[in-house]
């Protein structure tokens, strides 16, 4: 028997081995490292001086910081809780198609999912060009002119988060489907027999049971949106006048081109602190919400 255990033993241990590695090497040394840099002047390869709280107490002066925090707040309200209520309302119709017409509506709204973020970006950058763009008639019919939307200060954060949305969103579509159909048509049969409207199935029914994937899908999408980067970098840089500057813009400028990697890595971790703060208070409050459905 202790030959059995310890053999037990050393087979989950070799298995477990591989992800135990890359998460110390990947991700653990990483932590602490960043941590440790946080408290120096080190440049961004290099040892530095033990400053303490120095970076902490000069970020509470910087108003490129509150800038930055502000951005990433903002673009959090207009990608989190829309791109979560159109995958709903998406998958809700797409549940509704039948045979090969469902499968190719379901692929033409995730196909954008697989396509890398320079060509996304580059897509969205032909398509709103201010000279040539395809949706600039769409601005100029609404707006009476052709709108340069990447250097307008109120059109820059709105155009990025659709740029995201329609970019990420088809993964959300997917895990709405698979809790979709993992609703058993009993409820539905039980419910119509009473009566019951579209309306009411759908908040009576769909609602309350879709709820953990609604709370799942909304967790990781404020923890996404919250690590902004790609699409802002790509596509505006921070601009106009850091209308669109958000904090991982500020710590990849202050590490990799002013080498203040001290500076950079308290940035970067009152921005994890941040996430995961924000992530499991949300994720705490909307499954105490599903728990009163």
């Amino acid at each position: 028997m202790i030959t059995n255990r310890r053999r037990e033993v050393a087979v989950a241990m070799t298995l477990i081995a591989p992800f135990v590695l890359t998460f110390v090497l990947v991700f653990l040394y990483p932590t602490i490292r960043m941590i440790e840099l946080s408290f120096t002047d080190a440049p961004l390869i290099g040892t530095g001086e033990w400053v303490g709280l120095a970076n902490f107490k000069r970020l509470l002066t910087d108003n490129l910081f509150y800038t930055s925090l502000k951005n990433n707040g903002y673009f959090v309200l207009l990608t989190v809780v829309p791109t979560t209520a159109l995958a709903l309302a998406i998958a809700m119709m797409i549940t509704r198609l039948k045979g090969p017409l469902q499968a190719l509506i379901l692929a033409l709204f995730f196909l954008p999912y697989i396509l890398p973020v320079s060509v996304v970006t580059q897509i969205w950058t032909w398509m709103l060009d201010f000279q040539f763009g395809v949706l600039q008639p769409v601005f100029a019919f609404f707006t009476g002119k052709p709108v340069p939307v990447f250097k307008n200060p109120y059109w820059v954060m709105p155009t990025v988060a659709t740029v995201t949305i329609w970019w990420t969103n088809g993964f959300n579509v997917l895990l709405f489907i698979a809790g979709l159909r993992n609703i058993s048509s009993d409820y539905y049969e039980a419910a119509a027999l009473d009566g019951a409207t579209r309306w009411q199935l759908f908040t009576k029914v769909t609602w309350p049971l879709l709820w953990p994937v609604t709370a799942l899908v909304l967790t990781l999408q404020l923890i996404l949106q919250l690590k902004i980067f790609d699409q802002i970098y790509l596509l505006s840089s921070g601009g106009p006048f850091n209308s669109s500057y958000v904090l991982l813009l500020m710590v990849y400028r202050e590490a990799f081109q002013l080498n203040h990697g001290g500076y950079a890595s308290a940035i970067a971790l009152v921005l994890f602190v941040l996430i995961v703060v924000v992530s499991v208070l949300q994720f705490q409050l909307l499954r105490a919400g599903g728990n009163k459905q």
